[in-house]
């Protein structure tokens, strides 16, 4: 559908235009006033704007200047409608920012003609933003699970790291595995890898918060930004995220399989954190320790230390899933 807004203040005219214009790829918007046509511009995603050059209010050659001004990413064509024809005059259209005129009084096939050439620039412009958006998501996305890639989660956890810092509101970061994925792949095959790394990206994005972000940082591997969370928020959120993987159903060859996920996370504001690379470096250590420690947990960076320096008094997720509710 083409948004089409025709602003003539003479209403014969303005009736003889909406008469004309009988494709209903065409939306109408109608406008007697430059002032009119001001907030239908304001307020509509106008493709196309027949203006009269010359409107009570706002005139039409005016309106171009301001269309042409405004920073969107779609385009407005503009065809001025105009009984000025010297060159000097439609030089000074041009210039204002229209695409095209229509002399007064016009004909309803140049009319249409005209009409058709403005759709046709609408038309190439909307498929090149969609190929422009195409490329983003491939450069900024990982392929097979569709999750952000490890540059995209990495930029934006630095940025949501700044702000953290800034602003003095705790954030965490979790790093999660899928346990014994390379027996996956051996037994099953890497298709039946690839599944499992499609429907346990799925299921992580499903248990986030709106605002959270996870992405695929390599293998089966996940890093995931949780901003403005507690310490005791992103324990609930990592033992939801790993009951909830522990209890997605995964069959191959009619053969229910068990696939559970480990997980170590860190905060801001705990143990000194001064970068990102050290935040990630204490989420990968609390990772490591969950794996070591026999899988299907998560563990904080701050429990993670303690076991590292001998304490082994830190709390593993052996939480039941009531605790949470």
């Amino acid at each position: 559908m083409i948004n089409l807004l025709i602003a003539e203040d003479d209403k014969v005219i303005r009736k003889v235009l909406e008469k004309s214009i009988t494709s209903p790829v065409y939306k109408l918007f109608l406008a007697a006033d430059g002032d009119e046509a001001l907030r239908i511009l304001e307020e509509k995603n106008i493709h196309i704007a027949i203006l009269d050059w010359m409107l009570p209010g706002i005139e039409g050659i005016e309106l171009c200047r301001m269309i042409r001004t405004r920073i969107e990413t779609q385009y407005t064509y503009i065809i001025l409608l105009t009984s000025r024809i010297d060159q000097e005059d439609l030089v000074k259209g041009f210039s204002a920012g229209a695409d095209d005129y229509i002399k007064k009084p016009f004909y309803s096939l140049e009319l249409d003609a005209r009409l058709k050439t403005g759709k046709r620039i609408i038309e190439l412009q909307s498929q090149l933003l969609e190929t422009q958006e195409k490329l983003k998501i491939q450069a900024t996305h990982d392929g097979l699970t569709k999750l952000l890639n490890r540059n995209s989660i990495i930029e934006i956890i630095e940025m949501e790291f700044e702000r953290s810092e800034r602003e003095k509101i705790p954030m965490g970061m979790i790093m999660a595995d899928i346990d014994h994925f390379k027996k996956i792949n051996d037994t099953y095959g890497h298709q039946a890898g690839d599944m499992v790394l499609r429907k346990v990206s799925s299921k992580l994005k499903s248990l986030l918060r709106p605002y959270d972000r996870v992405g695929r940082y390599g293998g089966e591997e996940f890093l995931i930004l949780l901003p403005n969370c507690t310490e005791k928020k992103i324990e609930i959120i990592a033992e939801r995220l790993r009951t909830g993987i522990s209890e997605e159903e995964f069959k191959f060859n009619d053969e229910a399989v068990q696939i559970t996920i480990s997980l170590g996370f860190a905060i801001t504001g705990r143990m000194d954190i001064h970068s990102p690379e050290m935040m990630l470096h204490l989420a990968d250590n609390a990772l490591y320790e969950a794996k070591r420690k026999g899988r299907n947990k998560w563990i904080s960076a701050d429990m993670a230390s303690l076991v590292t320096k001998g304490e082994n008094n830190g709390k593993e997720s052996n939480f039941m899933a009531e605790k949470y509710n």
